[in-house]
């Protein structure tokens, strides 16, 4: 599942320093997701990632910063429709239900756009919660994801 795969690459990537493909697939096997290098590399260059020299002098693998809005927005859409089964709206909070595993990348995708009024996401396995500053900025990302789900 690449849209899932790749969503885990992004958590390990912001989460750990990770300099070779060797590395990156390590942490995926160890999330229970196997990779193959061919395939890692594939994804690499498919999300655009680049070796940057890292805060204590090693490079390790980012996002780039020249990477377009509308490229981001379609991958997210793409992850979204493929991992997201069902999601509600609780006041300031929204609840996403994933496939199995999968909760946890919709949350780093979630977090990678960067949004204003987002206070902190939390994933389960399966159900991600997004909590937000208030109940009118949940009501725009819920007609957010909506958008994002139409096929």
């Amino acid at each position: 599942m690449k849209p899932g795969r790749q969503g885990v690459i992004l958590e390990i990537i912001s989460e750990q320093d990770i300099e070779t493909q060797h590395q990156l697939m390590q942490a995926l096997a160890e999330r229970g997701i196997k990779s193959t290098q061919a395939t890692l590399s594939r994804d690499i260059k498919d999300m655009r990632l680049v070796k940057q020299l890292g805060p204590r002098g090693n490079y390790r693998y980012v996002q780039s910063s020249d990477q377009s809005r509308d490229d981001t927005q379609q991958k997210l859409r793409t992850i979204f429709q493929q991992s997201i089964q069902s999601y509600d709206l609780a006041q300031n909070i929204l609840v996403l239900r994933t496939m199995p595993g999968l909760a946890s990348a919709a949350c780093a995708a979630i977090d990678g756009m960067q949004i204003e009024k987002l206070v902190g996401s939390l994933a389960g396995d399966d159900t991600a919660f997004l909590a937000m500053k208030d109940n009118e900025s949940a009501v725009e990302l819920y007609h957010t994801l909506e958008k994002f789900m139409e096929k």
